[in-house]
């Protein structure tokens, strides 16, 4: 007997019970940090969604841990380059107000 018109059928045996994540909104928000390593994120993010909208749960799957890696990598190396950046900056603003504190208070 055929299902009556409007049933939804669930997920194919095998199929994650909850929703894959595609971290798709890491990955967007891995471009301000490092744009290189989230433009991938963002692409197997893509792919995460196209492979769940096709019922591939198992590709979405491995899309998404893709796109976690990549959105975790372009993260901590952008947060790393801001830290070190930041770093830099200071140093180099302590070194000027230095040398230009001892350039007015030296006598010739």
């Amino acid at each position: 007997m055929p299902p009556p018109p409007g049933y939804q059928q669930g997920p194919p045996p095998g199929a994650p019970q909850e929703p894959v994540n595609s971290h798709m909104g890491w990955a967007i928000g891995a471009i301000f940090l490092f744009w290189p390593l989230a433009i991938p994120a963002i692409m197997a993010a893509s792919r995460c969604n196209a492979a769940v909208a096709a019922g591939d749960y198992m590709g979405a799957q491995a899309a998404s841990e893709d796109a976690k890696k990549w959105a975790k990598l372009a993260t901590i190396i952008g947060i790393c380059w801001y830290v070190l950046s930041c770093l830099i900056f200071g140093l180099a603003s302590c070194g000027g107000l230095m040398a230009a504190n001892s350039a007015a208070t030296s006598t010739y």
